[in-house]
Parts: structure tokens; C-alpha cells; sequence
């Protein structure tokens, strides 16, 4: 069996939630020095308050294109240095907190919610953004439906398996794009992206679209994530280019 045929066998174990499937070949448990500096790269952009690279003109900035954005057919991998490895049969995803009806979800759970279909951009804060990616998952406001914020839940704290957070008002969160994705281009979402499943918000710069999702938390009250810790903008809207406070 040659390379690409195992990969599609190892894809389509994944899809169907087959024991052991996963993303990925290898376990990667420490950052390479190349990840490292790409993160502490972005750390000092934040403390600059400065995006990296030169803006470039284009026809679509101000209509599809946000300001200050270049168009890419790639999709470039960044993260905060460790991807990690998780099986489907090991996955989960909790909700939590100010909400009426906790909430856990292994693989099975989460395959038979209502699937959903999806086109929408990604736009980076390091200045890439990438058209009309196909994603399929569950429409976040499922979630919302089956947890019940209370009338207090304003905003929500996003956490992955690699310990990164990402914060979000709850009223981005019930936008009808917004999803919990665990596939893109009719292919699960590979490891180094994000899989098995991970938030896809079209309208915010994508580091509020966290990877690797295993729980949320419901909040009154406002709390930074990783990188609006150290400097990133709180709301993360590209149309008003809000990259860093």
C-alpha cells in the first residue's frame, strides 16, 4: 500500500470515529527551535504593536480584503510550537459555567449532532488571507441550544489540548458562520491545523478560531486568552484592523 492510499485509509478511520484513528503519524511533545522562534517572533510584534511585512495593494482591500491583508492560496501553519496528537476515541469537549446544562461530548456525541456545510475566508493577524474555505461540523449555536447560557454568560473563554485560551464575547459566538469544524475541503482537518475539531469564526482574525478544542467555558465577566495577554486586541476584528491594543 503506497503512501496516499494509507493517508485516505487513515482519513476516513478518523471520520467514522474508529478506535484508535488519529491525525497525524508522529507525536511531537516539544516545540522544534524554528516553532520557538516563530512564537516569540510574534510575542515581540505585539509588544511593537506592529504587524509583520508590508502592505500590499490590492483590488479587493476595503471590499472581500480587509486592510492591511494579502491574499494567499496556502495555509500557513501556526501554532504555539507543540501540535498536539489526539486520538478520536481519547477526544472530548466540555462546556461549563454559567450555563443551565453542563455539557460533555466524546467523538460519537459530536459526529451525531446536525452537520453543517460552510464557505467562508480566513484572515490572519500576521497578514494572510486565504478564499472560500469549505468547512463541515457542527454550528456552534448547537452547542448554545444544548448548554443554555444563562442570562448572565456573556462571553466565553476557549481552551485546546495544547493549553492555548482564546477569549470571545458569546454574541460573536452565535453568529450563524460560526462552527466547531472537523472538516476542510471535504478532508478531516489535519493535526497541524487544528483536528479533530476546531472553532472556525470567519469574522474575527483566526487566532480567536482556536485549534485543537477540548473545552469552553462560560463567563459574566471578561478574561484575556493567551495572546490578548500579551498584547493582542481583545475583539480581533480585521475590518477595523484591531491587531493589537
Amino acid at each position: 500500500m503506497g503512501t496516499d492510499d494509507k493517508d485516505d485509509d487513515d482519513f476516513q478511520a478518523l471520520f467514522e470515529g474508529q478506535p484508535g484513528s488519529v491525525l497525524g503519524g508522529f507525536r511531537d511533545p516539544r516545540p522544534t527551535p524554528d516553532r520557538e522562534k516563530l512564537v516569540a517572533a510574534k510575542e515581540q510584534w505585539a509588544r511593537d504593536r506592529s504587524k509583520p511585512g508590508k502592505s500590499r495593494p490590492d483590488a479587493d482591500h476595503g471590499k472581500r480584503l480587509p486592510p492591511g491583508q494579502h491574499r494567499t492560496e496556502d495555509w500557513p501553519v501556526l501554532d504555539l510550537g507543540h501540535q498536539p496528537l489526539i486520538e478520536t476515541r481519547d477526544w472530548q469537549l466540555t462546556a461549563a459555567g454559567a450555563v443551565a446544562a453542563p455539557l460533555k461530548w466524546d467523538w460519537d456525541d459530536f459526529l451525531a449532532m446536525e452537520q453543517t456545510d460552510s464557505v467562508s475566508d480566513i484572515h490572519c493577524v500576521t497578514d494572510w488571507s486565504r478564499y472560500d474555505n469549505k468547512w463541515r461540523g457542527v454550528a456552534f449555536r448547537r452547542l448554545l441550544d444544548a448548554v443554555r447560557p444563562r442570562e448572565d454568560a456573556k462571553f466565553c473563554v476557549i481552551h485546546g489540548y495544547d493549553g492555548y485560551t482564546t477569549n470571545v464575547p458569546l454574541e460573536r459566538l452565535q453568529a450563524d458562520n460560526v462552527m466547531l469544524a472537523h472538516s476542510w475541503e471535504d478532508q478531516p482537518i489535519p493535526r497541524e491545523h487544528g483536528g479533530p475539531v476546531r472553532l472556525v469564526i470567519p469574522d474575527l482574525y483566526f487566532w480567536k478560531s482556536a485549534k485543537w478544542v477540548r473545552h469552553i467555558v462560560f463567563l459574566d465577566k471578561d478574561t484575556p486568552g493567551y495572546w490578548e495577554a500579551r498584547g493582542y486586541h481583545n475583539d480581533g476584528d480585521p475590518w477595523k484592523e484591531e491587531r493589537y491594543e
